[in-house]
């Protein structure tokens, strides 16, 4: 497995984080201690609760399954919910291999003739992009070709992104439940620092409405510009489809992620 030492009996296994996470002093660590999954924790999985608001479950199920963080013992729900969505995917990723095993059936459907493509993911053999040893995360800047144009016809064409984190994940669950575009404008407005000169209870205000109103080639810049850094477990694929035999990129089925094969 990508980045693992097993720990004694088998049960603990030792991970290091693409990002890491940094506490209240400024100290970051990158070294988590993950325990098999257990009973308890399938009924995290099971609780009705959590069917609204997936994040909020991921947050839960790793402040369990998290022995050591660092040299922080039980880390626990907070820390969960504060890890950076990279190293909360690989680390559920991780869950889940050492748990049920690397191997995982994933259907994929043709976007030209929606014939269905049943393969078996290797979780193990996934790339992970981790910071170099003594590497710092940087905001995004990010530098629109439209920009956002206000009521006074000025033009806000420069952004500065933090990255997210569980618990941006789980405050807009219920926007991306209902409409996945507008879940994804929530959480790029709770990520958005700054953007040009506009004072921030201005931009606080606006909210998501920044990204309703941008263009598309804008937003898309945005998205590249997010997925260029690629930290933390890649998630695409490319399937042949057996149907009319064109290749196309998908992003791993997780339909089957928590359960075993």
């Amino acid at each position: 497995m990508d980045g693992e030492r097993a720990l004694p009996r088998n049960r603990e296994f030792e991970f290091e984080l693409p990002v890491g996470y940094e506490d209240a002093e400024g100290q970051v660590h990158r070294t988590a201690v993950l325990r098999k999954m257990t009973g308890r924790d399938e009924a995290i999985m099971a609780d009705k609760r959590h069917r609204s608001n997936g994040a909020r479950m991921i947050s839960e199920l790793l402040g369990n399954c998290l022995v050591r963080l660092g040299t922080i013992e039980n880390p626990g729900l907070r820390v969960a919910q504060q890890l950076y969505s990279a190293d909360r995917h690989y680390l559920l990723m991780k869950l889940r291999e050492i748990t049920f095993g690397a191997e995982m059936q994933a259907t994929y459907s043709c976007p030209t003739c929606q014939e269905a493509t049943v393969l078996v993911e290797d979780l193990a053999e996934l790339e992970v992009v981790r910071l170099g040893g003594d590497e710092v995360l940087e905001d995004l800047v990010v530098r629109l070709e439209d920009g956002y144009v206000d009521r006074s016809g000025t033009v806000f064409d420069v952004l500065v992104f933090r990255y997210p984190t569980g618990v941006d994940e789980e405050r807009i669950a219920a926007a991306s439940r209902d409409n996945a575009s507008r879940g994804k404008n929530a959480l790029m407005a709770r990520c958005l620092k700054s953007m040009g000169d506009m004072p921030r209870p201005r931009l606080e205000a606006l909210g998501s409405a920044v990204f309703s109103d941008m263009t598309l080639s804008d937003r898309r810049l945005i998205d590249q510009a997010m997925l260029s850094r690629g930290l933390g477990v890649s998630m695409q694929r490319s399937v042949n489809c057996g149907g009319c035999g064109r290749d196309y990129d998908a992003a791993i089925d997780m339909s089957n992620f928590l359960a075993a094969s």
